[in-house]
Formats: C-alpha cells, structure tokens, sequence
C-alpha cells in the first residue's frame, strides 16, 4: 500500500551528538577503554535522540541510516558486501574491520580518503577488485528502521545510490571501470530493496549527488536504466532518489522517465533544477522534494523567496514536500547552545536544529499561505564594513599578485638555505597533547592565565624542535601547539569573523572541527604568528617555517557571508595573510608554508564554472604570498582530493615547494605533475598519517624510489601527507625517523 511522502523531511541530520558523543566514544574504542557493547549503546542513544528531535519538531518524513561510525559511503560499501578481500583476511570482528577500512592496520592500509563533492567532509573511497562479489548485507539499515520503529516513530532509510557509489569508486589491481559493473550492483540493490520491503519499509531515499557532476550521455542512460530496474520491482519501498550540490542538467528529465515516486532537487546551488522542472512538463504521479533551506551554510533562509520558489514548484507536481538541499551533517546541531555570540548574528543564523524549524514552516506554508512566516531580517549592519579593506583592495594591480620568475628564486633561496637533495620536514602540526587540551580548557575556564599558558606551549614549542633536530630533519616547525585549529586560529585574531563554542562539524570519522563564522569585511588587527615563529626560529640553526591557513581554505573552513561574491571576500583575507608574510620575513623567517588544502574541494561541480572559480581562488593565494622577497621560500600543502582536476591551477599558484597528499593514492599526482610540465619543488606524502600505522622501513622508500623515478632530486621533498595533530608521539617519532632514513637510502642512490 502506497504511504504519502509528507509535507516537510531533511535529508540528513548531524550524527555525532551536540557535545560530540560519538567521537569520544569512538575513540575510547579505538584505545581499549570500551568495548563494542559500550560504543554501541551511546550510538543507539544518539540514534533516539535525532529521531525524537525530529518528531517533536513536526517533521512529516524522517530518514534513518544517516547514523555511521565513520562515514555513510563505507556504510554503503559494507552494505552491498564491497569489502576487499585484503581486510577480510584479517579475521577481524564486523567492526574491527569496518574500523580497518577506515583507518588501516599494521598489515594493510587503510581506503584512500578524499573530499565529498564541494564540502570538507571526507569519505571512504571504495574499492573495487575484478573479483569483488556484490552482496546485500542490509543489516544495518533494517536495525535502525527497527530501532526507530520502537520508538514509535516510521523513518525512511537512506543509502548512497547504486550509480553514485560506482562513480566514486575506485579499482584496485583491476583492468576495469567501477562503473562497468552497475547492472551487477543494480540487483544487489534490488536484493536490499525487497529486504526492505519484508520489513514493512515504506519509503528508501537513494542518493545519487554524482549527477550534479558533468555526466557522459552514457552514464545518464546507465542511470535510467538503473531506476527503470528498481522502480520496476514487484516487490519494493516506494523509492526517493535524491540530488544536491547542484543542478542535474539531463540526468533530472532521465529520472522523471522513470517509475520512481519521488525526487529531491537542491533549488539552494542549484537553482536551474527548476527551469528543468517546468520544462519537463506537468509531473503526474510524482512528488518532488524542494531543497529550499541551505544544508550547507548557517545563514537563516529567506522564507518568504524561498516560499515562492516553493510555490512555483507545486504547481509543476502532483506532490511537493519541503527539504534541505542536502544533508544537516554539514552544520552544527544546535543554535541555542551558542550563549556569546553577538545578538545581531545570532538573529541571522540557523544551525540543524533551526533548519528543521525552517523546513516545517516552509511545509505549512505550501500547504496554507505565508501568512505565518516571520518578516525578513533588516539591512546588514554598518559596523560590520571596514572601509580601509575596501579601499586597499580597490587599488591593487596585477603586479601585487606576482613575484620574480622561478629559476632566480631557486638560486636564491638555496644560497640562503643551503638544503640538501631530498630535504626532509613535516607539514606543520605535531600531537595535540591531552596536556596541551586541558591547558587550553584551563584558559578558556579562567583557570590558567595568559602568562601561565604562554609558558606551557613555549615548552611544547622547544621540545618539538629539539625532537626534529634529534630526529634529523633539514626544515623545521614550531608544531603548533597554541592553535585550536588551522582555520579557527586566525578567525579568532581577524576583524569580520565569529569563532563559536559548540559548532561543531564533521570532518572525517571522529575528527571535528568548529568552523569560524565570517560575517563582515575581513581586517588584520596585528600580527597573528610572528611571536610563535620567532621564538621557534632562536632556538635553532636550522630554517623554522612561519606558517599559514591560506585564503581559500580558510573560506571553505569557515561558513561564509553570503551577501557579496566569494572572490571579494577571498582577497579580504589574502591580504591580511600578505600583511603577515611580509612581517614573518621581516622578522627573520626565511620559509613561510601558506597552506591550501582546500583548493580542489571548493572547486565547482560544473566544469563551465570552474574557470571563473579557479582565477579568483589563484589570484588570492598569489596576493598573499607575492608580497616576500626572491630568497624567501614559499610553501604551500594540498590533501585529500582528486588533484588531477586542478593540478594547472596548482601550478598557477607559483609555490616554491608544493607538498601533496600522495601516500593513499599511490603517488598518481606525480603523473599529473609531469603531464603539465611542473618545474618547482614538490613534496609527495609517504607517510599516511590519517592511520595509526607506522609505514615500514620499504613502504616509504618504494614511495621516494617512485616519486625520485618521476621528479629530480633536487626538487623532491620528503614529508607526510599532512600535520601530525591527530597523531601521538610514540608513532610520530617511529615514523619520521622511517621517512630520514629512507631519504638517505635514496639519496645514496
């Protein structure tokens, strides 16, 4: 019997618990001090708790399997039995080889991880073998169905869509293509569906976000042949595919043509869907689920715009329901826990808990007029304009975003520096301590002063140079034991940006970060790191790089005013960053690492928008760094996502050195890098540090054989994927002492 959608859903709801439960218990897990039993019992309380939420917030539609322990895409891969053979072997319970996938073992390292779409989550990429057998192992799915169900409350599980899950993937040691095996994959999914269907399910959300990417016309056909398939079954749960990031181009009418009963569209990033939608003509038997309430950012939604975005919609469907335009995983929980923001922000903002608000009030107002909807927020405040910003950015020309030409650079800096073939030095951070947490705790609480906390990283600082210099490495870091986070740091010393106490984001697996809001024009009030850098650079012979978040990734880390052009707000920041370059070289520091790790992630989906894109995003990093005399050494860092789609604009930042995740991915960057005729310094990661694992002796010289076989040693690197934050001690210094001594080995050839 067919069940009604419902008039408001999300299609995602933040999984880690307001005071970030689930990462503290995943990690008392992962040390031996729970057992799977405990771990499980908070994930089933923070399950409960989300959909109890949901219910009392009168939300229609509520989804169940957003809940993971790690990431939804390795859900999926376990779902449909995607498991390489490689940790099946290592006789591991369920959840100690899910965990293996996740973060890799001693015997095997773990799933490549990189960026999903435009946000800065990070999943699983799955990996797929000639000899993978697809296999429906739904048991996650049906038990949370079942739990939510106990509850008194019917949910609609939600799984990464067949077409989708194939186009992410990868293969390993395999001829194929992934997405060659769609028809297998196909019943797999048929399989799961009927499981569902048995277990009383009314409705399943499939996502299908690869088809807001540009798509062949062939994979456009693979996907209507797919929902053809599914939506053809006898025996199945009325079937909703959802979209989001942006608009679907040709793959919105394909999935129309299909029997599925419901699709969701983003009418957020990608306000074409409803130009696409009215040409398709009226919409018999369908309902379409309107993303009008950002997932993405916190700004409250205009409900007034968005309820006539809505409007028009309903008169193009039998069934409209109001949504997200994604998933809520991408924002903090909940607005109300935030007691010091300014009130004049606050006004303007909406974290999960908020948006479901803004859903429901959306879906009473399809349903009975807007007369209930709250009137619009007032002008931006004067206060938040800083008119000297405006003017500096008004006057700059092309020549503030240029420096010398490379060849005399490289003369320069290595008369200054003196650096051996194969210089080795890490990315940046070192192990954040439980002792430097409780310490920074202690400040906050007003337990510990200023000068007392000063002293105490003073410490840290003196003894990660001294464990570096013991350790042999030819550049320095100070470690960075006084930032919070690469982001959060320098939003808390930067005029226009607000730093919360509880906004919580997920990263990746247990990582979270608290992304800073950037709400007015961006000013340097004094310099931000010059003190740490300097006090590193006296206690040592050896180069102590200053380092930097760059502009783009502190935009994409941040959540972003929405109220002029990206680019502005990019070179707002780049010229704080530039301001601070010039005063660490004034001071003496001879390298200065502006990091952008963010570069491909905010990347457009589209490729006809990623030319505007990546001008501006290049021209901000260039503003910053361009600043610094020929001999001082420009770094930069990039991890976790799929170069090769950006790698002439990675050139185009005109870095000196620029070091790159590659140890996950077997060093195919360095391909890339060939294939464009790269000609400065490049230092591809050997060392994983997103596993526990410390990479043997041979791992990380096969890795430098590799990368000297596909760049000279005179501009090769040797450092990690990225900062050691997340690691501790014990495995930083068995590994670096790994990554010198393999350098060496290749050195002596």
């Amino acid at each position: 019997m067919n069940t009604a959608f419902g008039q408001s859903t999300v299609l995602g709801y933040p999984r880690i618990g307001a005071n970030r439960e689930l990462k503290k218990a995943v990690e008392a897990y992962w040390a031996g001090t729970i057992d799977a039993a405990a771990l499980e019992q908070t994930a089933a309380g923070l399950r409960a708790e989300v959909w109890q939420t949901l219910r009392n917030a009168r939300l229609d539609a509520i989804p169940s399997n957003t809940f993971s322990f790690y990431d939804h895409v390795l859900d999926t891969a376990v779902a449909v039995g995607a498991i390489p053979d490689r940790f099946d072997r290592l006789g591991l319970s369920d959840l100690d080889t899910y965990f293996a996938m996740a973060r890799g073992v001693d015997a095997e390292p773990a799933l490549e991880l990189t960026k999903w779409f435009d946000t800065n989550y990070h999943y699983l990429v799955p990996e797929i073998a000639d000899d993978t057998t697809f296999q429906a192992r739904p048991g996650k799915p049906l038990r949370e169905y079942a739990e939510a169900a106990a509850l008194g409350i019917t949910t609609r599980p939600v799984l990464v869509g067949p077409a989708t899950f194939l186009l992410l993937a990868k293969t390993s040691e395999s001829s194929g293509r992934p997405f060659d095996r769609l028809g297998e994959l196909t019943d797999t999914y048929a399989e799961i569906l009927g499981r569902l269907a048995d277990a009383g399910v009314p409705w399943v959300q499939l996502d299908e976000p690869a088809y807001v990417t540009d798509r062949t016309p062939q994979e456009i056909e693979a996907l209507r042949a797919v929902y053809h398939r599914l939506g053809g079954l006898e025996r199945r749960p009325q079937i909703f595919v959802a979209t989001y990031f942006g608009e679907l181009g040709d793959a919105l009418p394909a999935l129309l043509d299909t029997p599925i009963e419901a699709l969701g569209l983003d009418l957020v990033a990608g306000q074409g869907n409803l130009v696409r939608l009215a040409a398709a003509g009226p919409l018999r038997g369908k309902t379409i689920v309107a993303g009008l309430v950002d997932g993405h950012n916190i700004w409250r939604t205009d409900l007034h715009a968005a309820a006539t975005t809505g409007a028009t919609v309903t008169g193009l469907a039998d069934h409209v329901a109001v949504s997200t335009s994604c998933s809520l995983l991408h924002v903090p929980v909940d607005l109300s826990a935030e007691t010091r923001l300014d009130a004049d922000l606050v006004a303007r903002l909406a974290f999960a808990r908020q948006k479901v608000d803004e859903v429901v009030l959306l879906g009473q107002a399809l349903r009975d007029g807007t007369a209930h909807l709250p009137d619009p927020l007032p002008a931006t405040p004067a206060a938040w304009r800083h008119d000297e910003v405006r003017a500096r950015l008004a006057g700059l020309s092309p020549a503030d975003r240029q420096r010398g030409a490379y060849p005399e650079r490289a003369a320069a800096q290595q008369a200054r520096l003196g650096l051996p073939d194969l210089p080795t030095t890490t990315i940046g951070s070192f192990p954040q301590t439980a002792e430097l947490r409780q310490a920074r705790a202690a400040l906050r609480a007003g337990t510990l002063d200023d000068a007392g906390y000063a002293a105490l990283m003073r410490k840290e600082v003196e003894h990660v140079i001294r464990l570096q210099e013991a350790l042999g490495l030819d550049v320095l870091v100070h470690g960075e034991p006084e930032r919070n986070d690469m982001v959060q740091y320098f939003g808390e010393q930067l005029d226009g940006f607000a730093a919360t106490d509880l906004g919580w984001v997920q990263s990746y697996g247990s990582r979270c970060v608290r992304p800073p809001i950037i709400y007015g024009d961006v000013a340097r009030r004094r310099p931000m790191t010059v003190e740490w850098s300097t006090f590193a650079q006296s206690l040592t012979a050896k180069p102590v790089k200053g380092m930097l978040t760059g502009p783009v990734t502190i935009l994409a880390w941040s959540f972003v005013r929405t109220d002029q052009p990206l680019a502005d707000t990019a070179d707002q920041v780049a010229l704080a960053l530039r301001d601070e370059c010039h005063d660490l070289e004034t001071a003496g520091i001879t390298v200065i690492q502006v990091d952008e790790p963010a570069l491909r992630e905010t990347l457009p989906l589209r490729k006809a928008d990623q030319k505007a894109y990546l001008d501006w995003a290049v021209g901000a990093f260039r503003l910053a760094t361009s600043g610094v005399a020929d001999d001082t050494q420009v770094h930069t860092h990039l991890c976790y996502s799929e170069f090769g789609e950006v790698i002439t604009a990675i050139d185009a930042l005109d870095a000196d050195v620029t070091s790159i995740e590659a140890s996950r991915s077997k060093m195919e960057v360095l391909d890339d890098l060939a294939a464009i005729g790269y000609r400065r310094g490049v230092g591809p990661g050997v060392w994983d540090i997103h596993s526990p694992r410390v990479p043997s002796h041979d791992e990380v010289i096969g890795s430098l054989r590799r990368a000297v076989a596909a760049v000279p040693a005179q501009r090769l690197w040797v450092n990690p994927d990225c900062g050691l934050k997340t690691r501790g001690y014990a495995e930083v210094e068995a590994s670096l002492k790994r990554l010198v001594a393999a350098a060496a080995v290749v050195r002596g050839g």
